[in-house]
């Protein structure tokens, strides 16, 4: 059983690696996805240099794992270009609807790493993603639990 951390009988503190996270199944990736892993993959190997030579184990123990996460889904990625025509939503599209309330929402839609709702990006597993996923402009899509939108512009 493997423990973040144990106490050694001295008093100190002696680090393991700590558990890896979940690496999932989905490895679709924009362009613009991939080159931020590689930025997030060489920052932690700075990082994880600089927590070594600072004998930081804590440190070293976390960014390790991390290392390990962005390492392991930078070999699956699976890089998908950029749309080429906007005729319906797929995969790095910019899609708007507008919700029966009047809301106008856009969201762009991508891998799972790069998603961020609040800065206008889903991950295309997600359920709004999933059923925005090959509808045209003027289709009506469910939206929550009882919602609906229309689709109003689809952009690459």
């Amino acid at each position: 059983m493997s423990r973040a951390f144990v106490r050694e009988p001295e008093g100190g503190e002696a680090f393991e690696d700590l558990p890896d996270r979940t690496i999932s199944p989905h490895h679709l990736v924009t362009p613009a996805g991939l080159a931020r892993m590689d930025a997030e993959i060489e920052a932690l190997e700075r990082r994880l240099t600089e927590a070594q030579v600072a004998d930081d184990k804590a440190e070293v123990a976390r960014l390790s794992r991390d290392l390990r996460y962005w390492s392991a889904r930078r070999v699956s990625a699976e890089v998908v270009p950029p749309p080429t025509d906007a005729s319906h939503v797929r995969f790095g599209a910019q899609v708007t609807f507008e919700r029966e309330d009047g809301r106008r929402q856009t969201y762009r839609i991508v891998g799972e790493d790069e998603a961020d709702p609040a800065k206008g990006t889903l991950s295309y597993v997600s359920p709004l993603a999933q059923a925005l996923m090959g509808k045209e402009v003027g289709d009506t899509v469910p939206i929550g639990q009882q919602g609906q939108a229309e689709i109003t512009a689809i952009d690459i």
